[in-house]
């Protein structure tokens, strides 16, 4: 009897020692970067200013994202264009025409908008993580999180199956309203983004002074 205890003891600790600890789930699919993977949005960004125009101004545009070459940046990363064209909603007239630069480097997702360098996603993705997103801007230091990570969410665009947000800011107060955050889905990237920086009158996110908003809704993407 006292073998046998024995022996399912060693028995135990074996098998024990032979279990792997589980990879990290890095999540690198909500950050596309494959070469002529494709995103087009419908944006539309709304300008208020109630002392000098009761009617707020509005643009709405189509933009098209679509991840160019590979080449190496000037720090020697391996980094890849990130092209964008802006269109006419009605004409479809091209508006504007620009390369940014996108990559996955050290665990994050950054991309350089005209010379301001974000970080857009970190890595092993996680519920609660924080970062900097402009960690190379020190002057503009701006904290975001992740929440709702790997959820279903029903979208403009339709229901999809695993989605992560990232919280931006979200600040409501008697003068102020700024809420902030971006959804990106796997295997798509980002799908929603909506940027709201207003000054309101006694907590009423309709009595709006002046400010921004910019929204962007997913409406295609693919390989071309």
């Amino acid at each position: 009897m006292r073998c046998l205890i024995l022996f399912l003891f060693f028995f135990l600790m074996l098998s024990t020692r032979c279990k792997k600890t589980p990879e990290p789930y890095f999540g690198y699919e909500y950050f596309p970067t494959q070469e002529g993977f494709y995103q087009e949005y419908n944006v539309l960004e709304v300008f208020h200013d109630a002392a000098s125009n009761p009617i707020p101004d509005s643009n709405s545009y189509r933009l098209k994202t679509v991840i160019g070459e590979t080449f190496e940046d000037n720090e020697g990363r391996e980094a890849r264009k990130l092209l964008r064209y802006k269109y006419d909603l009605e004409t479809g007239e091209l508006l504007d025409e620009r390369v940014w630069t996108v990559l996955l480097e050290n665990e994050r997702g950054e991309v350089i908008e005209e010379n301001q360098r974000k970080i857009r996603m970190v890595f092993a993705l996680r519920a609660g993580v924080e970062w900097n997103v402009n960690a190379y801007l020190p002057e503009d230091e701006q904290i975001v999180h992740y929440e709702d990570v790997h959820v279903s969410k029903k979208t403009p665009f339709g229901k999809l199956d695993s989605t992560v947000t990232v919280e931006y800011e979200d600040f409501f107060s008697l003068v102020d309203y700024r809420r902030k955050f971006e959804v990106y889905a796997k295997n798509i990237g980002l799908v929603h983004r909506s940027f709201k920086d207003l000054r309101i009158e006694n907590f009423d996110t309709t009595a709006i002074e002046y400010g921004t908003e910019v929204h962007y809704e997913l409406i295609d993407y693919g390989i071309e």
